[in-house]
């Protein structure tokens, strides 16, 4: 148990690995001895024999050539038989030792990469591309695989801290932190920094991240850690590493370990934090009785309220007949008072009325009564002047005084002649004064009416 806890303080180990072409995928997959491997560095299974075969094959080839040419110009017969009986077999062993190099060259240029890795590709030492998963030709002699990266696990990573200061400066036994990385570009990874530096360089970058998070918060709020967000240091990581290729997908604390003081503190905090929610709960279970039986008792109140809301609407709902029953006797008998009113009023109305119209034409015969009388009395008036005007003397005045100076007796007589005309003319300019007088009167009588 001890070695297992050590074991897990001790946290994941980066390494690289120097292995066969068969082993890459169970190393990158498995890792070796509980150690990460995201890089194997694969043995060069490439030899050069190939070259000898081929340099051998093209040499007996041209020495074929070199035979058959001195057999061509060869003076006898017997030696130029014998340069063609070397020739011939001098041509089948080039041309064996040519097509063996060309295969063994064939064979030996094949490179499979496998799935989710990239190969690092260098030629005379230095690196110059990458190969994607499958199936590559590596025709040139000098041309290998120096790195095969695994650029699509995301590899877990357990980096333990220990003795890691809070806010009041109290070491913490360790804080685990767990995060998941992954190598977004192989050339870069394995020119700058290499497995095995990147696993220095990820564990101190990981607990400088780690300490600088734990002196942001209290000891006794050291385990609200576990499961927090950590979006932060992510974040950080990332800028950290980004310059050798490795990009951090998650992380997260998954345990905190406090000393021993402080871990029975938190216990006994624990101990009374449950006794006071047992305690909250027991309260909270009473004050639920006590409500239920307030409840209750506003039920019955309720329903003792409603029953007499019944009654009281019951006696209002009779107060509300007496009520309009009343008021419906009280408008009948207003209403016999009121026609009662109404015919002792049209009745005094047309006795009113009678009496004006007695009085109005009392008023009218009065008024023509006292017309005709005014009218008599001016008739008679008249009379009484015409009598009199025409009792009175008429008095005529001869002027004898005139310019003339007549006085004859012509004269005298013409005078005494037209004077009984002059008195006959003058009773009829008294009657048409009189009828004037008469007119005059009646127009005043009609004016006053």
């Amino acid at each position: 148990m001890s070695q297992h806890t050590q074991a897990d303080r001790r946290g994941s180990v980066i390494q690289e690995n120097v292995a066969g072409w068969g082993d890459i995928a169970r190393l990158l997959r498995g890792g070796d001895n509980g150690a990460l491997v995201p890089v194997v560095m694969p043995r060069n299974s490439r030899r050069n024999t190939w070259t000898v075969l081929l340099w051998f094959g093209v040499l007996a080839l041209l020495a074929g050539v070199m035979m058959s040419v001195g057999s061509s110009r060869s003076d006898s017969a017997l030696g130029g038989t014998a340069w063609s009986a070397v020739a011939v077999p001098t041509y089948a062993v080039g041309a064996i030792a040519v097509v063996l190099g060309a295969l063994w060259w064939w064979r030996s240029s094949i490179v499979e990469i496998e799935q989710g890795t990239t190969g690092v590709l260098t030629k005379y030492g230095a690196v110059v591309g990458e190969l994607d998963p499958g199936r590559h030709y590596l025709w040139h002699p000098w041309s290998r695989v120096e790195f095969v990266v695994d650029t699509s696990t995301e590899i877990p990573y357990s980096a333990p801290v220990v003795a890691c200061p809070t806010r009041e400066n109290v070491p913490l036994t360790s804080i685990e932190f767990f995060l998941k990385f992954r190598i977004t570009d192989a050339v870069l990874f394995v020119r700058t920094i290499g497995a095995s530096n990147f696993d220095l360089v990820l564990s101190n970058s990981v607990q400088d991240a780690i300490r600088q998070r734990s002196r942001q918060i209290a000891t006794e709020r050291a385990y609200d850690l576990r499961g927090s967000d950590v979006a932060d240091m992510q974040e950080l990581l990332n800028r950290q590493l980004a310059r050798y290729g490795v990009r951090i997908t998650g992380c997260n604390i998954p345990d905190v370990q406090l000393p021993v003081q402080y871990r029975q503190h938190l216990a006994t905090r624990e101990r009374v934090a449950k006794e006071k929610v047992a305690y909250e709960q027991e309260w909270e279970l009473t004050r639920k009785r006590r409500i239920d039986n307030l409840l209750m008792d506003i039920e019955r109140s309720k329903k003792t309220r409603d029953a007499k809301i019944v009654e009281v609407n019951a006696a209002l709902n009779q107060a509300r007949k007496d009520v309009a029953q009343m008021l419906e006797e009280q408008e009948t008998e207003a209403q016999r008072v009121r026609f009662e009113i109404e015919t002792r009023g049209r009745a005094g109305l047309t006795a009113a009325e009678n009496e004006a119209k007695a009085q109005q034409r009392l008023a009218t015969a009065y008024r023509d009564n006292r017309a005709v009388l005014r009218y008599e009395l001016a008739q008679r008036r008249l009379d009484v002047g015409t009598a009199l005007a025409k009792g009175a003397p008429k008095p005529f005045v001869v002027d004898t005084d005139g310019g003339s100076q007549d006085t004859s007796a012509l004269t005298t007589l013409l005078t005494a002649q037209l004077l009984p005309r002059l008195g006959s003319g003058g009773s009829e300019t008294a009657r048409a004064l009189g009828a004037r007088a008469t007119e005059r009167s009646r127009d005043r009588g009609d004016d006053e009416q």
